[in-house]
């Protein structure tokens, strides 16, 4: 490095700490003290490691407790890359584009990875072992609600018998006792919630319902759509969004379904049962709930076939 190069540095690094009214000689005799960082250190390896706590001696479990917290930091990545869109100003299509990309490639890759789990784990283990799970269900994972308030409007999330008594001027609270997932524990004739649910919302409610209001006129939907007219019309960009969508509520959780049929439903029958008691089938499979972030970007009979045929 030449002394020019070196001054320049020097003079960056005195305008950055008189910006927030701090010394930089103090700074810099702190470095003399700071340890070299290592890998270990950076990414936490050790606290990672010591994340997972089997219930049971069977050793198949421990395939399940990594993969769903494997499934949990891609979520967190997709989440990092909803927000940037979100709170990007005079955004271009080209970075639209490139994050859209993006989160497709988490959810593909969480998509194949589900071969883990469908060829990864002896059924007879996880036949013993998910009694000790009940009532806890992978219907909890609350970040995967979150990447829904960020994708796409509430009406789109709402469960289709009522999204006729839906509209942007509904309360929050409405919305959220009628979000399509809610049919997988409770009974809208009478209001009964399953303690699956109940104790979902007890430790989330508050977090979804702020989420709800704070990406309301931000999600990726309505990013799109404050987006120039001629930006909009940007097939490369209309192409991520597509692909984005049919890649999240249709590949995805086509083959999740598929993994939990093989697991859930031994007998091919329908009456197998999940360790929360949800209506797993109906909850799941995208033929029921609609579940379409971006529904008018499709045409009238991809939207009629949703979830059976389909096809980018």
């Amino acid at each position: 490095m030449n002394n020019t190069t070196r001054e320049t540095i020097l003079n960056q690094i005195d305008s950055k700490f008189e910006a927030i009214n701090q010394k930089t000689d103090t700074q810099l005799e702190g470095l003399l003290w700071s340890k070299p960082i290592t890998y270990w250190d950076y990414i936490q390896t050790d606290a990672l490691l010591s994340l997972q706590s089997q219930r049971t001696t069977l050793p198949d479990e421990m395939v399940f407790i990594m993969y769903h917290q494997v499934n949990e930091l891609i979520f967190k990545m997709i989440l990092w890359e909803m927000q940037q869109v979100s709170y990007a100003e005079n955004i271009t299509t080209h970075f639209f584009k490139e994050r859209l990309e993006r989160i497709s490639r988490y959810f593909e890759m969480l998509t194949t990875s589900f071969e883990i789990m469908e060829n990864g784990m002896e059924v007879e283990q996880y036949m013993k072992f998910r009694n000790t799970l009940t009532p806890a269900s992978g219907f909890q994972s609350a970040q995967y609600r979150l990447i829904e308030f960020c994708a796409t409007d509430l009406i789109n999330l709402i469960d289709y018998r009522f999204r006729s008594s839906i509209d942007r001027t509904t309360s929050y609270e409405f919305a959220f006792e009628h979000l399509y997932w809610q049919a997988a524990g409770k009974e809208y004739s009478t209001g009964k919630k399953s303690f699956l649910l109940e104790e979902f919302e007890r430790k989330y409610k508050a977090v979804f319902l702020s989420h709800m209001q704070e990406y309301n006129s931000i999600n990726i939907w309505q990013k799109f759509k404050q987006l120039p007219l001629v930006d909009q019309k940007n097939q490369n960009l209309i192409d991520a969004m597509r692909h984005l969508d049919y890649t999240i509520n249709i590949t995805w959780v086509m083959q999740h379904l598929n993994v939990a049929i093989k697991y859930i439903d031994q007998s091919g029958l329908g009456d197998g049962e999940a360790t929360g008691g949800s209506e797993w089938k109906k909850y799941m499979h995208p033929k029921y709930q609609r579940r379409i972030f971006f529904p008018e970007l499709w045409s009238s009979d991809e939207l009629a076939n949703w979830g059976e045929s389909v096809k980018l």
